[in-house]
């Protein structure tokens, strides 16, 4: 669905982007994950269109990037970190008048809404909105035309954890339905969730690529932790790699004798693994 090839392009005259090369598979969910300023949402500019100075090859859905037409925006849907919506119309209207904008059947407004949770504030103005309906909105403004690529920068950002739910199952509801979607985020809990692979960028270069689970296992180790009942009542703790337990003499007479009073197993997350590869932390 999408091929970067030795993609280069700077702000001024120092280089921003030097070198990136990667690609997504279609039906994926990829991630770019970095601090602020890493070059995410640059990249993501150019993957749209909207910066097309750049050097190298940057190739969407078949089309160069450069290239593109009006056609090449009927395929994706884009979802900024701050919302273009029209304040003085209703969230109905926003989603009719962007629907008109493209050359195909769109989804039914209130169908949309009633998904979002939004059904009952339809002919509400988006001047009234919270920032979580307004999040919402602008998603389903972005799968209005049906798009089979999505390009979503930092679609929970701001929200509480209710609305950051509610938005992740919508995300993983366009997954289910075969949508390529590319996700920029310096949340490493979304990456970890959503994506099914995630690129590490940091000063316009990417520093890792792949799974979020074979990034954590394959540099970070995961532990085990026992606590055990002393003679005279006190409490004692261990701990052991998980590879390793069979060989932890202590914690396995401590089970043979059934004197464990917690067991828990824990392992490095994204920002771990990120922090020790670039020496940054993602946030």
């Amino acid at each position: 669905m999408i091929e970067v090839k030795d993609l280069t392009f700077s702000y001024d005259e120092k280089p921003f982007i030097e070198k990136m090369n990667f690609s997504v598979k279609s039906g994926e969910i990829f991630g770019f994950l970095g601090p602020s300023g890493a070059g995410k949402t640059t990249v993501q500019k150019i993957m749209t269109g909207l910066i097309t100075n750049y050097q190298g090859s940057v190739r969407v859905n078949g089309t160069e990037c450069r290239n593109r037409t009006q056609a090449f925006y009927e395929d994706i849907g884009v979802d900024f970190e701050f919302p273009a919506l029209y304040e003085k119309l209703t969230a109905r209207q926003n989603l009719e008048y962007f629907a008109s904008l493209y050359g195909r059947v769109c989804r039914p407004p209130q169908e949309s809404l009633e998904k979002a949770g939004l059904g009952k504030d339809g002919d509400k103005r988006v001047s009234g909105f919270s920032k979580g309906m307004r999040s919402r909105l602008a998603f389903l403004r972005a799968l209005q035309h049906d798009p089979c690529l999505l390009f979503l920068d930092e679609p929970t950002s701001g929200l509480d954890p209710s609305n950051s739910r509610v938005m992740k199952d919508m995300i993983l509801e366009e997954k289910e339905k075969g949508k390529t979607i590319i996700l920029t985020t310096h949340n490493m809990h979304d990456a970890a969730e959503l994506c099914d692979r995630v690129a590490f960028i940091v000063n316009g270069r990417v520093c890792a690529l792949d799974t979020p689970h074979n990034l954590i296992m394959g540099r970070g180790a995961a532990r085990l932790s026992y606590t055990w009942k002393r003679q005279d009542g006190g409490e004692r703790r261990g701990e052991c790699l998980l590879s390793n337990t069979s060989q932890d003499v202590r914690l396995n007479r401590l089970m043979a004798e059934n004197r464990l009073t917690s067991l828990h197993s824990s392992e490095p997350d994204l920002n771990d693994i990120f922090l020790e590869i670039t020496g940054r932390a993602l946030v």
